[in-house]
């Protein structure tokens, strides 16, 4: 009997396995670690551990004392990397067997998906918070604003025989203008959003071809589309904001980095791919798109990089700070999460937004 037919009942696990013969050549992936690695069972049979994962050595060395001592191990926050790939964070148990063929079990357990959930809890509440008391802040401001600009105005009539001092009223008057578009804008992101079909791949273009026209020289914007992506029910206005907000932001990161932190070749690249038994905000859905707004610029400011999402924080001088805070807004009307992964030389933006009629389709986990 082949390892294949001998271990077929584990495809029923949700638990990733992988089945090892003696020289420890890959004889069986189950359908749980074919989903959590993006690997192709059919590929990955007579590979190499070291050949399909960039800690796969070490873990064969660590086996291989695991199958002279006759005795498991266990590894908690652990990390494998599938080779060409971003790093999955797990918990790892080796067991040595002898049968029909398979001389060792890998069982890896993702950790990645509950510390996700944690953060997204802790986001979507610091979030909500943080609009409430911005929400209340600026309609309060709006309220004196009116009357100070009101009062300008009729003091400037007061003065029209004393045109020196007209300068002093139009700069009360152009300042209190400036604080009530700064006020509509915190307000602006609790409309709720308008359900239509929205296919990604034009809101990208759309917002590829402004930012473009906005920065025509010196910046490269990629694309790495899923073109089999279906279409996803949301606000098309506001996703084209969302998408735009990011990518802005990152042009605007590659332009205004110092010299000695700019790339020679400033990109940005819009990478989209499907996501399937996605959980998100604790809803599982079987079908999620994932948006990556990529940048090889300097990276997130180390001091504000826990806060990027917050209102009026920003790394930029002249920046408002509302654009990552609107865009986490418009993210979250759709029950999708939007979070930030950033080194100097790599920053990652991630839009997870699931597939389906106002995030329907999806069973509680």
């Amino acid at each position: 009997m082949t390892a294949q037919a001998a271990f077929a009942g584990l495809d029923l696990l949700a638990t990733a396995v992988i089945a090892l013969d003696a020289d420890f050549t890959v004889c069986f992936v189950n359908t749980a670690a074919e989903l959590l690695f993006s690997l192709s069972s059919k590929a990955a049979r007579g590979q190499r551990l070291a050949k399909l994962f960039a800690e796969g050595a070490e873990l064969e060395a660590r086996l291989r004392t695991a199958r002279a001592e006759s005795a498991g191990f266990w590894e908690q926050a652990a990390t494998l990397t599938p080779i060409g790939q971003e790093p999955v964070g797990v918990n790892v148990l080796a067991s040595p067997v002898e049968a029909d063929g398979v001389a060792a079990l890998v069982e890896v357990r993702p950790i990645e998906k509950r510390l996700r959930v944690e953060r997204e809890e802790q986001l979507a509440s610091a979030s909500q918070a943080s609009r409430e008391l911005i929400r209340n802040l600026a309609h309060e401001i709006k309220n004196p604003l009116g009357g100070l600009r009101g009062s300008a105005q009729l003091l400037e009539r007061e003065l029209a025989d004393r045109p020196e001092l007209r300068e002093y009223t139009q700069v009360i008057i152009k300042e209190a203008d400036r604080l009530q578009v700064l006020m509509d804008r915190l307000l602006t992101p609790s409309r709720l959003p308008r359900m239509g079909p929205v296919n990604i791949h034009e809101v990208c273009e759309r917002v590829r071809s402004l930012v473009l026209a906005e920065f025509p020289e010196g910046i490269v914007i990629r694309r790495d589309y899923d073109t089999s992506l279906p279409d996803l029910t949301g606000d098309r206005e506001q996703l084209i904001q969302v998408v735009l907000n990011v990518v802005r932001n990152a042009a605007q990161a590659l332009a205004g980095a110092p010299a000695h932190l700019r790339p020679v070749r400033p990109e940005i690249t819009l990478r989209t791919r499907v996501v399937r038994q996605a959980t998100l905000h604790r809803r599982r859905y079987p079908l999620a798109l994932e948006l990556a707004v990529v940048d090889n610029g300097p990276g997130v400011p180390e001091a504000i990089a826990g806060r990027i999402f917050n209102p009026l924080v920003s790394g930029r001088d002249g920046g408002s700070g509302l654009g990552l805070t609107i865009a986490q807004t418009y993210v979250q009307h759709h029950h999708g999460v939007l979070e930030c992964e950033s080194q100097p030389g790599r920053t990652v933006f991630r839009v997870v937004l699931p597939i389906g009629a106002n995030g329907s389709g999806g069973d509680k986990p």
